[in-house]
């Protein structure tokens, strides 16, 4: 047997697995290797394109870059996109305008939802190369302009919901009976028009009820709660020894009923309760004396008013739980201090003024002084009451002729000649006032015919005034009181003014009366004035003249009473020459 060397020895089984482990190692890396290159690769042909075989809402966009199937998206959708929709509301066709539904296709989105998009993930790879769906569009939908939509169609074909509604006509509650309405559900309208859009189908759009927030169940709670009560009856306002009764009719213009949170509540209105309560009580605490006025042409009582100093919101605070009470809570106590009025309700009446017992008119030529003085004598004059026993005067009621009392310039009768001052054509009201007073049958206490005679006033019963100077005072004789109503229709350069007054009363003589023949005529003098005013004149003679009023009593009264004669004496209008060259006629 011989001897090999060491190095010719076979390895052992340990050698042998190592070099094994090696070799498989080696593949394996191999294969990494492979497998690495064969990933990038792919990775980079898929890149951020769509997957292969791909649809979106019938347009194929599959393997393009995503930029690229974005715009094949919308070139292949442009005829869809820019077509109208057409849709039923409830069965009645409608075209409806997509940009007017707010639509609008989201192309990137769109792409990316297809898997446009470059990734490493090996799903998105697998995807690529074996996917490829059938995928519809993304769509944007503008909320405003689906609801301005929405509200349109309603308009057309839905129904507005009713809400029920109370109020108060005086002393009655009026109701507004709810209604279901039918409306579109804006969501849902969105959905079905951007389904059926892209489609090319029609959209079914659904009406659904609408209820009203208000409904008869909450009517009826009102009725129960606050309203049926706030009509029932009257209520009180206790203000110490004095009292106001305040009917329905009178404060429900305060209340109202306003939807709450899908309920009707009471609400009070302060400054119309105010206003109401103005009407009732005098509340800056003077008392308002009761008076006669003319309400539709006829003489009615205009009830006295308390004064009285209370606090308004006591009352406001308290009002719509006293309209709601019933029965001895229906009043408020309020605190106050009343004053009473001199002359009360009760007062007024007595006076028994019923009728028109005189009226009489007079007419003047146009000049805007008249207008405006006679205007502003009847306004003050107009409405007063004189009591039985009382004198009335007209400057004390007038007042001085002033600019401040509302009074201008014009012409009045001074030492038998025109010149001017204020409130000239004042005269005007004194006459006709003093015919009212003739044919009443009233006293005549002072009067002054104008000193010369002026063919618009009746003759021999005519009447002039002057501040501080002359005056037109009569009484009133009778048991009755008497209402002096005055009523002016300015002049135009056209037309005449007109001046009426009458009297009302209830009447206790029939007065008629005689004008005599004018004697001891005398004859008008002729002045020459040379001042810068002067106001020429073409003169007439002067003469008297008597009147006669007869007394015939009416009615209750058993009187006899002499006919009362008026004697009048006017002196002669002179002929007025201005002599200086530079006069002017004012």
């Amino acid at each position: 047997m011989s001897l090999l060397p060491a190095s010719d020895v076979d390895a052992g089984p340990e050698t042998q697995d190592k070099a094994g482990g090696r070799v498989v190692l080696w593949l394996l890396l191999g294969l990494l290797v492979v497998f690495g290159g064969l990933y990038v690769a792919a990775h980079y042909a898929a890149g951020d394109k769509v997957p292969r075989g791909t649809t979106v809402s019938g347009v194929s966009i599959g393997g393009h870059p995503q930029a690229e199937a974005a715009d094949r998206l919308r070139a292949g959708l442009a005829e869809q996109v820019s077509a109208p929709i057409e849709a039923s509301v409830d069965g009645t066709p409608v075209t409806v305008e997509a940009a007017e539904a707010g639509l609008e296709v989201d192309y990137e989105a769109s792409v990316a939802e297809a898997g446009g998009e470059e990734s490493w993930d090996p799903v998105r790879l697998w995807n690529y190369f074996t996917g490829g769906d059938d995928l519809e569009a993304e769509v944007v939908v503008d909320e405003a302009a689906l609801a301005a939509l929405a509200t349109r169609l309603d308009a057309e074909h839905g129904r507005t919901p009713r809400e029920g509604a109370l109020a108060f006509e005086g002393a009655r509650i009026t109701e507004t009976e709810p209604r279901t309405g039918r409306s579109l559900d804006p969501a849902a309208t969105g959905d079905a028009l951007a389904a059926a859009w892209l489609e090319g189908a029609t959209a079914e759009l659904d009406l659904v009820e609408d209820q009203p927030e208000i409904d008869e169940g909450d009517l009826a709670e009102a009725r129960q709660s606050f309203a049926n009560a706030a009509v029932s009856g009257p209520v009180t306002l206790s203000f110490e020894q004095s009292s106001v009764r305040l009917q329905p009719a009178d404060y429900t213009p305060a209340l109202s009923m306003e939807p709450v949170d899908g309920a009707l509540e009471p609400r009070l209105d302060d400054k119309a309760l105010a206003a109401m309560l103005e009407g009732k009580v005098a509340i800056d605490g003077a008392p308002v004396d009761a008076t006669v006025a003319l309400v539709g042409g006829r003489p009615q009582v205009v009830p006295a008013k308390p004064g009285v100093t209370y606090d308004e919101q006591q009352i406001t605070d308290g009002f719509l739980e006293l309209v709601a009470a019933s029965g001895d809570q229906r009043t408020l106590a309020v605190d106050a201090k009343v004053a009473r009025p001199d002359f009360t309700t009760k007062d007024a009446r007595a006076l028994q003024i019923r009728e028109q017992v005189s009226s009489f008119t007079t007419y003047y030529p146009y000049a805007e002084y008249r207008n405006v003085n006679i205007g502003r004598a009847a306004e003050i004059v107009d409405g007063y009451v004189l009591k039985p026993g009382e004198t009335f005067s007209l400057n004390d009621t007038v007042g001085e002729r002033t600019v401040a009392n509302g009074f201008t310039e014009g012409y009045v009768i001074s030492d038998g000649i025109l010149v001017q001052d204020l409130g000239g054509g004042v005269s005007q009201m004194a006459t006709t006032l003093f015919n009212g007073m003739f044919f009443a049958g009233l006293e005549d206490v002072e009067h002054k015919p104008h000193s010369f005679y002026i063919d618009r006033y009746p003759v021999g019963r005519e009447a002039t005034v002057a501040w501080g100077a002359v005056d037109l005072r009569f009484r009133n004789d009778t048991p009755y009181g008497v209402l002096i109503d005055t009523n002016v229709t300015p002049s135009t350069p056209s037309t005449s003014g007109v001046v009426t007054v009458s009297m009302y009363s209830t009447k206790h003589w029939d007065i008629t009366s005689a004008t005599g023949e004018r004697h001891n005529i005398t004859q008008a003098e002729v002045r020459r004035i040379n001042t810068l005013r002067c106001h020429p004149n073409e003169g007439y003679g002067g003469f008297d003249i008597d009147v006669t009023r007869f007394f015939e009593p009416v009615g209750a009264n058993t009187e006899t009473r002499e006919p009362e004669v008026f004697s009048t004496t006017y002196t002669p209008s002179d002929t007025v020459i201005c002599t200086n060259p530079d006069a002017v006629d004012e």
